[in-house]
């Protein structure tokens, strides 16, 4: 896929250079991937560009769940509980790799903010309003019967549990794989890429001057409509336009912290209910327990949200009220993340109560700004924006184009038989990694990783083993990061760590093992000057000591 190689940036500026895009979307989260992949199957020539790495905002530092909304059901937002609970199963069908149904415990103590009879309630309509499969609608759970799936439990006051599905997903693959299948089908996608300017024509916008943050060339790109999927960004970019007036975004900060399972041998997902009213998720990964989230109104750098002492203990207090038995101190952590949601705001509202619902904004200019909204809405906001994108060029181009194709089209590694081709197929493809000299769990984890791309990554592994010796590289990371370089647009070694691997979240040991090879390999195949290997590595001891770290809690 020489179009999401990080080895040819400058071919991919050349070629959106030659003509005029039919849309141009500025940011490369999942409703920016999401736009790209709607468009482009609707033949429509698309170009993204995005000024960090692909899914670097919010977009890789969620909660890392396609829910259906839940707890919108407490704020009366029905219409939305119904949209993004059937968007959550086309989401899984498109991309099973990345989607991995988890039965969740929504345990009730006496004097909490849910009853037995409330929480069978909500869940009853929850299951209705959603869509959910009879196989996964939801159960109610006797005291005895929630501490038998999860002992950890705090027993006081415990009255008994609802047990439903969410789905748990991998945020940024999930972002990384829809943007992957936009390209496939046509999309010009560049990270690293910042727009600086709009350009005008008589007072409409019909381009972007860009600059590439690795070496500091300046590129002018146009468009026939402009798309602003920017995130925490988007209001920056409403004022570059001139446009920002009405509604506005407000930003809150989530922190999730990381421990290993041996400190925190959670079996059992847990949405539970905290003494000031918030819910906290405790979900197992991968050997792995993770918490979270805070809700806090952040006026920081946007680029770079971090955990603060404060964000540390307000996470560490809910497991010290839900676990009690565990005494977990900061000295667990073993990593974390902290993220931003960008919220439109709503005058007198907490940010926890504020209506995650996406709008559009559309300027006197022309640009097309879309703010708020899930995750797991991501397809059904992108053909939202692309429906009213196409109603334009259809007018001035007289021009007919097909309505969205997405509904049924598997992501970038999702080609495997929907859901329930996914099981057979991963087990053949560890079969394969196991038979090739692969231990069980780390074909398991690259079949889980790369889904129906696993067999690139499999090709590369086994005819490349002299080069990753030569190299000084474990030939299982050497495969992984020469495709991440050549297929996944991997520019730094902070995108590999955190973004193509999730390693610095959920395995940070694994990072320290391997980053000195993994930076002098990717020094040597991209040509970074010194002060490039420099300053890349020092980007990435930031993130690592930050990710056990928190900052003061005034920051």
């Amino acid at each position: 896929m020489t179009h999401f190689s990080s080895l040819n940036r400058d071919s991919i500026y050349e070629e959106m250079k030659e003509n005029t895009l039919d849309v141009l979307i500025i940011g490369g989260g999942i409703t920016g991937a999401g736009i790209a992949l709607d468009a482009s199957t609707r033949g429509l020539t698309t170009g993204v560009v995005e000024m960090q790495d692909y899914a670097a905002g919010t977009s890789s530092r969620s909660t890392k769940l396609v829910h259906g909304g839940l707890r919108y059901l407490k704020q009366f937002e029905v219409a939305m509980v119904a949209e993004v609970g059937k968007e959550r199963d086309i989401v899984y069908q498109n991309g099973p790799h990345v989607t991995t149904p988890e039965w969740m415990l929504l345990p009730f103590h006496k004097g909490g903010n849910f009853g037995p009879f409330s929480t069978n309630l909500g869940l009853r309509v929850y299951d209705f309003l959603a869509g959910v499969k009879k196989e996964e609608r939801r159960k109610m759970l006797s005291a005895q019967e929630a501490l038998e799936r999860e002992p950890l439990l705090n027993e006081k006051g415990l009255r008994g549990a609802g047990y439903y599905v969410e789905y748990r997903t991998d945020d940024a693959r999930l972002t990384l794989d829809v943007m992957k299948k936009a390209v496939q089908k046509g999309t010009y996608a560049l990270n690293y890429t910042k727009v600086v300017d709009f350009i005008y024509e008589k007072e409409q916008i019909v381009g972007v001057i860009v600059e590439d943050q690795i070496n500091g060339d300046q590129h002018s790109l146009y468009a026939k409509r402009i798309v602003n999927a920017g995130g925490p960004w988007v209001d920056k970019l409403r004022e570059k336009d001139g446009s920002k007036q009405g509604k506005t975004l407000r930003l809150t900060k989530g922190v999730h912290l990381v421990f290993d399972q041996q400190t925190f041998p959670l079996h059992q997902a847990i949405y539970f209910d905290t003494p000031d009213g918030r819910m906290v998720f405790a979900i197992p990964r991968d050997g792995k327990t993770y918490v979270g989230t805070t809700d806090t109104v952040y006026e920081g750098d946007i680029s770079h949200p971090t955990m603060t002492t404060d964000d540390r203990d307000y996470v560490l207090r809910a497991i010290e009220y839900m676990f009690p038995s565990l005494s977990i101190t900061e000295h667990d952590v073993e990593s974390s993340w902290a993220g931003l949601r960008p919220l439109i705001h709503e005058e007198g509202k907490d940010p926890s109560e504020i209506s995650r619902k996406d709008e559009i904004f559309e300027s006197d200019s022309g640009l097309l700004s879309i703010a708020g909204g899930k995750l797991t809405g991501y397809r059904k906001m992108a053909e939202n924006v692309i429906d009213r994108v196409v109603s334009y060029l259809q007018e001035e181009n007289d021009k007919n184009y097909p309505k969205s194709q997405t509904k049924d089209l598997p992501i970038s590694g999702g080609e495997v038989g929907g859901a329930k081709g996914y099981a057979p197929f991963k087990k053949r493809k560890i079969e394969e990694g196991i038979a090739m000299g692969l231990t069980e769990n780390q074909a398991t984890s690259l079949t889980q990783l790369y889904g129906a791309n696993v067999g690139h990554v499999y090709d590369l592994y086994q005819s490349k083993q002299d080069e990753a010796n030569q190299e000084g590289l474990d030939p299982v990371v050497f495969a992984m990061l020469t495709y991440a370089m050549e297929q996944e647009s991997t520019v730094k070694p902070v995108d590999f760590f955190i973004r193509r691997t999730g390693a610095l979240f959920f395995d940070i040991h694994w990072v320290h093992l391997h980053k000195e090879s993994v930076i002098a390999y990717m020094a040597k195949r991209m040509g970074w000057t010194q002060q490039q290997k420099e300053s890349f590595t020092e980007e990435l001891e930031q993130l690592l000591e930050e990710a056990v770290a928190p900052v003061p809690a005034h920051a």
